[in-house]
């Protein structure tokens, strides 16, 4: 890990997030500790190629996530799992080793516990998880992670026009249907339906 204090990678976390919360506090945590047990020390330098981060909800705690280790969905090196689960898993692509850390559930009990004293349980959850012992915060499972190919970071592997509406695909998210070259979006229904064509 880098030779940052964890109260300056909070700073720099909450700077970008935008407030402090629980949550940026336990995605801190939990960004040093997955870097601690791959022993990348400079994420966002010398070690940069070597993290890919898998995070598995898209609430508070990814941001920190971010700001910790320098990944980033731009840089193909942060990818969203949509599980709900506030866990990541961390990469070593050079070393093909994953770990994947889950935030436990205990850990509220713990914060009342600990700061009794404070009322407000997102307050208490924030100084508890400062102070909080990782084995308290966290379980840790060595896993097995495959990156295919065309989820690398890197240049595009390919780049192809949809035969429905004319986008351009990249890194082989094109889907051949009917002896078509289609986007995702004419092949399955997209998340939006057109109402107007935009101008050219």
């Amino acid at each position: 890990m880098s030779n940052k204090t964890f109260d300056q990678l909070l700073k720099e976390s909450v700077a970008i997030h935008g407030h402090l919360c629980p949550g940026q506090v336990l995605g801190v945590r939990l960004a040093m500790h997955g870097l601690d047990l791959l022993g990348i020390e400079d994420p966002k330098g010398k070690d940069r190629k070597r993290l890919m981060v898998f995070v598995e909800i898209d609430r508070c705690a990814t941001d920190a996530i971010q700001s910790v280790t320098g990944c980033s969905l731009g840089k193909r090196t942060l990818k969203w799992m949509d599980y709900g689960v506030m866990a990541a898993t961390f990469l070593d692509l050079e070393k093909g080793k994953a770990v994947r850390i889950v935030a436990r559930e205990e850990a509220r009990e713990i914060a009342a516990q600990k700061f009794p004293e404070i009322e407000n349980k997102y307050k208490r959850q924030l100084e508890a998880y400062k102070v909080m012992d990782d084995s308290e915060l966290f379980s840790v499972h060595e896993v097995k992670v495959e990156v295919p190919e065309a989820d690398m970071p890197g240049r595009p592997g390919r780049r192809v026009q949809c035969q429905e509406c004319g986008d351009w695909v990249q890194d082989y998210r094109d889907v051949q249907r009917d002896g078509k070259t289609l986007c995702r979006a004419c092949a399955h229904g997209g998340y939006y339906q057109v109402i107007s064509k935009g101008r050219s």
